[in-house]
């Protein structure tokens, strides 16, 4: 490797000189880099060469831009078979944030300042903590498929996230995002018990499930009632529906759980059993989907919560002022609680609470297992601060008795 100046006249007689760095890179082909400024030359050149020993060196000419690396990397994930709610959203991370920021950068020319320096502007520009961190994970991924594809030599992001200011913003994460809070994110008991006394129809046995099983969204409208054993009081997940109902795995391995049920959806799944629609086609054969659209196949989330969830809660009384008032002067109310998982959240909350609080006073790994949480890293996380400390009053009187006699 060496660096060499440069001298030449350009047509008009002008004299010009520059520096040109002249190496051979890790597939054994001679590179001509040219600089301006000798100090510029010099540090491409101790960078290079400890790079191209590292065999990690690739130069300009055989990199990519970011938007080009990035249109590979959608593709292989659709030849691999992800989930067509996944390959949209790593579209949308693709061409509503990376793109427009470094989509005509080098990957070779994208470093960890400059990664740094994105996620600052990202930050001023408003966008939330989990937005960013979720648009790194995307640019991470499509760096490591670059990486494979000899596109690059480093992955700048996986480079900044082993630095220290990792767990910094986690934590900044954790404490803009604060704890779940019931009456704000948990349904309430006395909430939860004047809903169910609103549920009717076709609605009353999905909710209650809900209510009792904690299911996701997607788990209940894939839901079977081959995977429902009414003589064994349980349901089991084998499958999910995505947005676009097509049926799939669950989202882990601890996603595949059998979670038992209670009298009160026993009983509502035996009387919808009988009413549940099937596809025309299929009339003499039993319903495929426990909680099915009018033709029998996948209902839409959307109109699980807007035709189901919300006017149910209207009914109970589970409502919030909008601030505004309609032609009478009355505050217009609007359901409180906007999508499912806030069922989903009782359900964790009722798992934890003690008996005599009305719960099952279910242990963590127990709760972790209801929920099919793939870790108990991430219940402990979520739903850690409800569980009983053991230290309330009354305990703490008692061992002071034993303690002081």
């Amino acid at each position: 490797m060496s660096v060499r100046k440069r001298s030449w006249a350009t047509p008009k007689g002008e004299e010009k000189t520059a520096w040109v760095v002249d190496y051979t890179d890790t597939n054994g082909k001679r590179r001509l880099k040219t600089f301006k400024l000798k100090k510029a030359a010099d540090n491409f050149a101790a960078t290079a060469h400890v790079e191209v020993r590292e065999g990690t060196h690739v130069a300009d000419s055989a990199s990519a831009t970011v938007k080009a690396a990035g249109d590979l990397w959608i593709r292989r994930g659709e030849r691999n078979g992800l989930e067509r709610t996944t390959i949209i959203q790593y579209r949308q991370l693709l061409e509503l944030h990376i793109a427009p920021a470094l989509g005509s950068t080098l990957l070779s020319k994208l470093t960890v300042p400059a990664v740094r320096q994105f996620e600052d502007d990202l930050r001023e520009k408003g966008t939330s903590p989990a937005m960013v961190r979720k648009i790194l994970v995307a640019l991470g991924s499509l760096l490591a498929d670059a990486q494979e594809r000899g596109l690059v030599g480093r992955n700048a992001v996986r480079e900044k996230s082993r630095s220290r200011t990792k767990g910094t913003d986690r934590r900044r994460e954790k404490r803009a995002k604060g704890k779940l809070k019931v009456g704000t994110d948990i349904p309430s008991g006395a909430e939860v018990k004047a809903l169910v006394g609103a549920l009717e129809g076709r609605w009353r046995p999905l909710f209650l499930t809900a209510i009792f099983t904690g299911l996701r969204a997607s788990e209940l409208r894939g839901l079977r009632w081959s995977d429902v054993d009414l003589d064994r009081k349980t349901v089991r997940v084998h499958q999910r529906a995505d947005r676009f109902g097509d049926i799939g795995r669950p989202k882990s391995a601890a996603g595949e759980r059998t979670v038992p049920i209670p009298p009160i959806v026993v009983s509502a799944l035996k009387e919808w059993q009988l009413a549940c629609p099937r596809p025309k086609d299929e009339e003499i054969k039993p319903a495929q989907f426990a909680f099915p659209n009018g033709l029998g196949n996948v209902e839409s989330h959307a109109n699980i919560v807007h035709r189901g969830y919300e006017p149910a809660q209207l009914t109970a009384g589970v409502t919030r002022d909008t601030g505004k008032v309609d032609e009478h002067g009355q505050p217009v109310l609007a359901a409180k609680y906007p999508g499912l998982h806030s069922l989903r959240h009782f359900y964790a909350s009722w798992c934890i609470n003690r008996k005599e609080d009305g719960g099952l006073g279910l242990p963590p790994k127990m709760v972790q297992e209801r929920l099919g949480h793939s870790t108990i890293g991430l219940t402990m996380d979520t739903y850690g601060h409800l569980f009983p400390t053991g230290d309330d009053a009354s305990e703490l009187a008692l061992a002071e008795a034993a303690l002081l006699g």
